[in-house]
């Protein structure tokens, strides 16, 4: 930092050097070459210009105003010759592009009045005849010029932030959402067991002690489960928010899937509602987001089947299609309720990741009673399949 402070300013110095020696050392020289010298030296005030353009457009005016007011050459008509020096109003112009386009509006509202006084004033000093209307009017124009690229400037400069702004808040949104729908999957999922087996116990626990006991282990498993499931969930968090240490780089325990489905109806069956387990198609490997989806979908229709449906036994059926996997959750219960259909946000979950994944759902009671919740979510096409030719 501190070195490029002491370039700028040495840039700074040498300016004013170069602009002495054409106005000082190169009298001889005409206007033009004066005006074109000195736009040429606005190159050593880059620095100035990054790290401080109000100072850097002082400076530049400054200069050019030295090199405008310098003696005439000798070889030229003073008019033709200020003409030609005119030239180093644009170094001018062109560092108020910049100034404009970062610095605050007042200032620059500011600094473009004064740099147009001064401009306006030194051509109505030194030029002459019809020169003095032509000059004005190029340096207005020039001016204006400069001013409107220093708007678009800023103009695309706040868009680009605004845009990022946006992105921030919408990945923030995305996140947000999906940590919710990964806690009332599987927080919900689990309370529900865990209500019920201990409602079952505390009824039995004097007169079945056996079914008591079976009743708090399935609560003990469920519960361990469930805490597993929260601290990879916070982990991943942690994780999110800084860099991962040695021990946090691997997840506690896997990802659940469509494998975990027959352990999901075990527990489900513990907690009073038996669950029919069908799968079709060519069972494969899926994509990881795809799979987990499909396991939320069936643990919350599964959880909503304990809570609401007020019956005994459900159906899961899994396809492996070729180009989509579908996962149908039926039962025979009373259908839809008031609190599962209005108060609650499983369904409102299970359509998220369906959308994320651009598949379709459908949730709602049968015809014949019951409540059916069906899900297709596309496959990506598989990677290397030979194509037939003829």
């Amino acid at each position: 930092m501190t070195r490029t402070k002491a370039v700028a300013w040495a840039g700074g110095a040498s300016y004013f050097l170069v602009v002495g020696l054409l106005v000082g050392a190169a009298p001889r020289a005409s206007g033009t070459v004066h005006g074109v010298g000195a736009l040429l030296a606005l190159s050593l005030l880059a620095g100035v210009v990054r790290r401080m353009p109000m100072l850097a457009l002082a400076m530049a005016l400054i200069g050019s105003t030295v090199v405008v007011a310098g003696p005439p050459s000798s070889h030229e008509s003073p008019a033709s010759s200020y003409q030609g020096q005119f030239l180093s109003y644009v170094a001018v112009d062109v560092i108020l592009v910049f100034v404009v386009a970062t610095c605050a509006r007042r200032a620059s509202i500011v600094a473009v009045a004064v740099s147009l006084a001064v401009q306006l004033l030194m051509i109505g000093l030194f030029a002459h005849g019809d020169s003095l209307a032509a000059n004005e009017v190029i340096a207005f124009l020039t001016m204006a010029a400069a001013c409107m690229a220093g708007l678009l400037s800023r103009e695309r400069r706040e868009h680009a932030v605004a845009l990022r702004a946006q992105e921030v808040v919408e990945a923030v949104t995305a996140e947000r959402l999906r940590i919710a729908r990964e806690l009332h999957d599987m927080v919900a999922h689990s309370i529900g067991i865990i209500a019920i087996q201990a409602g079952v116990g505390s009824r039995v626990i004097q007169t079945q002690p056996t079914e008591a006991r079976e009743a708090l282990r399935a609560i003990e498993a469920t519960s361990r489960e469930t805490l597993s499931g929260l601290r990879r969930t916070l982990v991943s968090l942690r994780q999110a928010g800084r860099g991962a240490t040695t021990s946090e780089q691997s997840p506690l325990a896997p990802t659940p899937g469509l494998a975990d489905v027959e352990r999901l109806a075990a527990a489900t069956a513990d907690a009073g509602v038996r669950v029919d387990v069908r799968s079709s198609g060519k069972q494969r490997p899926v994509p990881a987001d795809i799979d987990l989806s499909a396991y939320r979908i069936v643990q919350e229709a599964l959880t909503n089947v304990v809570r609401h449906a007020g019956t005994g036994r459900c159906r899961v059926a899994i396809n492996y299609g070729d180009e989509e996997l579908s996962v149908e959750v039926v039962d025979d219960g009373c259908g839809a309720t008031e609190i599962g259909s209005a108060h609650g946000f499983g369904i409102i979950g299970m359509r998220e990741r369906v959308g994320l994944l651009g598949g379709h759902l459908s949730a709602g009671p049968r015809p014949e009673g019951g409540f059916r919740v069906a899900a297709r979510l596309p496959l990506p096409a598989p990677i290397g399949v030979p194509v037939e030719t003829r």
